[in-house]
């Protein structure tokens, strides 16, 4: 069997890693082992926060909503109470985003439900 000599694709898997990790701090930078555990911790933790960041939209929204609802007189409960009942299908990012920019609009939805 033939001798197989793996500098070049070391030194290229050495080369992606340390690509990947640019603009980390200390050791993580610049040496491969510290390096490698980097990206899996960092690949790890952006799973997870892709998930978390959908929830902290939600919860984002429903106190844009409140707020909003209750400058009008209504709280939030109350206000999402009574969209279901009249079968009004606005979801959540949308009424926050009427509630945080376009009151005149909110304000009349409201008036609707009443």
């Amino acid at each position: 069997m033939t001798r197989v000599k793996k500098g070049v694709h070391a030194l290229k898997r050495r080369r992606s890693i340390l690509r990947q990790t640019k603009g980390y701090r200390h050791g993580r930078k610049s040496k491969e082992r510290q390096a490698k555990e980097a990206i899996l911790h960092a690949g790890a933790y952006a799973f997870a926060h892709r998930r978390d960041k959908k929830s902290h939209n939600r919860k984002l929204w429903n106190i844009k909503i409140n707020a909003g609802a209750r400058e009008l007189g209504i709280s939030y409960s109350k206000l999402i109470d009574k969209l279901n009942k009249n079968k009004v299908l606005l979801d959540r990012k949308i009424l926050s985003d009427l509630a945080e920019y376009h009151l005149l609009v909110f304000a009349r939805i409201l008036k609707q439900l009443k």
